[in-house]
């Protein structure tokens, strides 16, 4: 099932861009309930419009600690409240884009595994145990909740050179 243009571009215009303030601030404690639930199923429509694997509710301009992420075919999953409780001592450094960096790519250094805990919709805890390429989504969102972008976890160079192509880039609707 394809995303028509228009459909991407709607998305695009919701996910906060590097420089909103909101991306700084640390996100509040979410509370199970109908409004969760709601937000849940937006931000799962604009992480899917997006072509994104992950997304947090301050890149939609709302602080609170909810994220909501995919991995490849399997259903989208949600998670309240996420902490990493453990991470290993191997890490291990890949290229990570970001939707509000317009979804370009610079490298960081992520913990190849973690264990993450938080609650579903129905305020029920789960734990995960996950590594890879799961490990670094989650990772990534969590840092969202804190107030914390990839741009400030990779080198002065990687930095710069985002920074450069971020002044060429336009988001999908944008002319």
């Amino acid at each position: 099932m394809g995303i028509d243009e228009k459909t991407k571009a709607a998305a695009w215009q919701q996910i906060r861009q590097f420089g909103d303030p909101v991306l700084k601030e640390e996100s509040r404690l979410a509370k199970p309930g109908v409004d969760m639930r709601q937000l849940a199923e937006r931000m799962i429509k604009i992480m899917y419009a997006a072509d994104g694997v992950g997304l947090a509710a301050p890149q939609i301009g709302i602080l609170q600690k909810i994220i909501v992420f995919r991995f490849g075919k399997d259903e989208p999953k949600v998670l309240l409240n996420p902490e990493v409780t453990w991470r290993s001592e191997e890490v291990i450094t890949e290229p990570e884009g970001c939707l509000s960096l317009a979804n370009l790519a610079v490298d960081v250094p992520r913990a190849a595994s973690i264990k993450v805990k938080g609650q579903d919709l129905d305020g029920e805890e789960h734990e995960y145990e996950l590594e890879g390429l799961q490990a670094r989504i989650l990772q990534h969102e969590i840092d969202h909740l804190n107030g914390v972008m990839i741009n400030s976890r990779t080198s002065r160079e990687q930095r710069k050179d985002l920074m450069a192509r971020l002044r060429q880039v336009k988001l999908p609707g944008e002319r």
